[in-house]
Formats: C-alpha cells, structure tokens, sequence
C-alpha cells in the first residue's frame, strides 16, 4: 500500500515538473519577441541617416545669384544649406555674360524630389516668384578685336595699319569668355587683300573653352583715318572748353564733311557757340574765342604812339575777342576807327603820326 502511494507520488512529482518546464517555454517566447521585432526596426531604419541629412534649420531662398560656373548647385540657390546637398547641381546656368531667371517653384520641385527638402513651407522664398541668375564673364569689345587684327597685319603681312581703322562687316560681335582668363585675344588665321583693303580673321584667346565652341570669325576692311577733336562729355552753349573736355582720336575719313578741327589747340580755351554732343567731331563753326567785348559796349580806346599816349571813349560797332580788330565810334566825332581788342573793355589803336588831332 505504501510502495503504491510512493510511486504514485514520485509519478505525480515527475509529471509537475514536465507541466511547469511547459509552462515556461511560453514566457522565453514572450520574452523574446521584442527582440525580434526591435531588430526588425532597427534593419527597416537603416537608411536613417539620408532623413537626418535634410536640414532642420531655417533655409532661405536667394533672390539673385552671380556665378563664374555652368552649373547652379542647391548651395547657390538656399542660404544655410551645408554638406552634400549644398555641392549638389540644380539647374544650368545662363550662357557667359547672360542673365536668366528660375521660377521658385521649380526650385521647389526640384529640392524636394532631390531630398534637400521634405515639404515647400521648410523653403522660405520671402515673397518673390523668381531667382535672377547672372553667369559672369570677361567681354572682348570693338577696340581689341581692332588691336589684334591689326597686330596680325603688321606681323603676317608687313602692314602698318595705324593710320587705318577697322570697319567690320555688320559691327563687331558680342563677345564673351571666361572671367579668370587674362590673355590677350590674338589673331590664328588671317587673309589681307592689300588692293581693296578687304580681309578676313579668325581670333582665339588661350585657353578659352568657349572660343573652341564658337570661334570668333569677322569680315572686314581697312579704311583711311584722320585726327579729330572730340568733346569727352556734352557741353552746354557758351561753356568754355578745357584740356579735360576734349580728346584727339582717329576716326574714318569717309563721311565726315570738312571744317574738322583736327588740333586740340584750336578747342581749348574756346567757347561752344552751340550744345556740343560728346564723341561727335568738332567743326571750326561750333568754337569760337571768348568774347570779351560786346557790341555796342562802352569802350576806352587807346592810341598809342611813340611817346605819346591818348585815351578816349567810345563804342563799339561789334563784338569780339582778345586779339580781334573790331570797329569803334567816337560818339563825339562821329569818326569810326579800327583797333584791336587788348583786353575787356579796352581797344588799341595805332594810328600813322599826323592823324591823332583829328581822330578826337
């Protein structure tokens, strides 16, 4: 009887012990499967650090840009944008020297679906609809093309052409190249016909990218120059010219009339008898010496003799400058004599010996 509830003990004992390790396989279970989907989120947020790297900061839009490349990166456009995203291209920029415009919300398109930005409100634009993109770059003009050809001309052919000016068929060209290059434009083909002056030219500057893509190709010809007087800036009615007013330069013979004052001397210390334009050659008529005596004006005229020296009044019949003979009247003699103007106010006259009584 007692070995039989023994047994039985020791079988209900083994059983309790299998219930309570079934038990407990649950709980690990339980206990492991945050484990697994922890580990689960921690695989699925891997790419977490391409969210991180949009700015949380304030990013603001530029207004205007000035660019020496071909490329507009996001750094450009937003201001406090920083690392990767800042370096990353947008948009082409203009061509060099030209201006374009880029509308904001484009810009704001093309951030968000770039990753720089997740919404348009974290963008602040400040109120305008468009970015004004300026592309820098060093412009060749009129006077360095002129310079280059007609160093090619002395170098290939023997010409001096200093006293000749270049007419270009149809005006220079606009041109434009990279802004940090410094060298001269120079001449790499050139053909000169000496009898009609006419020639043709291909220029290049070293190291431009942008003559490789569009060489510079003119049609032109020499024409005859001559020396002109020009004002360097307007000049009012009855201004007097000075040495800074005006300037010698060489323009084409052809189509410039006569009368041309081609010495600067014969300007300066002149009075403008009209409105001058500036750049447009002076002519004898538009200058005339300062008038320092006006018609009618009482005068003193003097007659000066050897050991002798009268003055008198009288009036004069028109107006002049220093050095002009003009005529004046005794008013009470009622004679007209001839003098020359010596200074404001004053006229000399030199009579012949014998003549002087009678003059009063």
């Amino acid at each position: 009887m007692i070995r039989l509830t023994l047994t039985g003990l020791l079988l209900a004992a083994a059983a309790f012990d299998a219930g309570t390790a079934l038990a407990q396989q649950p709980r690990a279970r339980s206990g492991t499967a945050p484990v697994a989907i922890a580990s689960a989120a921690a695989t699925q947020a891997a790419p977490a650090p391409a969210v991180a790297a949009v700015p949380t900061h304030r990013l603001v839009l530029r207004p205007e840009l000035n660019l020496v490349r071909d490329l507009v990166t996001y750094g450009d456009l937003i201001s406090g944008l920083s690392g990767d995203l800042a370096g990353m291209a947008a948009f082409r920029a203009p061509a060099l020297g030209e201006t374009g415009t880029i509308q904001v919300g484009r810009i704001v398109e093309a951030a968000r679906a770039a990753g720089v930005i997740r919404d348009a409100a974290e963008l602040e634009s400040q109120g305008f609809a468009q970015v004004v993109v300026t592309r820098a770059a060093r412009r060749i003009g009129a006077n360095e093309i002129e310079a280059a050809v007609k160093a090619g001309l002395q170098e290939r052919f023997g010409v001096d052409a200093r006293m000749f000016a270049l007419a270009i068929d149809g005006g220079a060209p606009p041109v434009a190249i990279e802004p940090e290059l410094t060298g001269e434009i120079a001449v790499s083909d050139l053909s000169f016909d000496a009898r009609s002056r006419r020639l043709q030219a291909r220029l290049t500057v070293p190291g431009s990218a942008a003559m490789r893509l569009k060489p510079l190709r003119i049609l032109g010809q020499l024409v005859e120059t001559v020396e002109v007087v020009v004002p360097k800036r307007a000049i009012a009615r009855g201004e007097t010219l000075g040495r800074d007013d005006v300037i010698v330069e060489r323009r084409p013979r052809d189509g410039q009339g006569s009368e041309l004052i081609g010495d600067s001397r014969a300007a300066i210390d002149k009075v403008a008898r009209r409105a001058l334009l500036a750049g447009v050659p002076l002519r004898t008529g538009d200058v005339q010496r300062e008038e320092i005596v006006a018609k009618g004006e009482l005068v003193t005229i003097v007659y000066e003799g050897p050991g002798l020296l009268i003055t008198m009044r009288g009036r004069t019949n028109e107006s002049g400058a220093m050095g002009d003979v003009v005529s004046v009247t005794n008013p009470q003699s009622k004679r007209t004599l001839q003098g020359t103007i010596t200074g404001p106010g004053r006229v000399s006259v030199k009579p012949a010996i014998g003549r002087i009584a009678s003059a009063q």
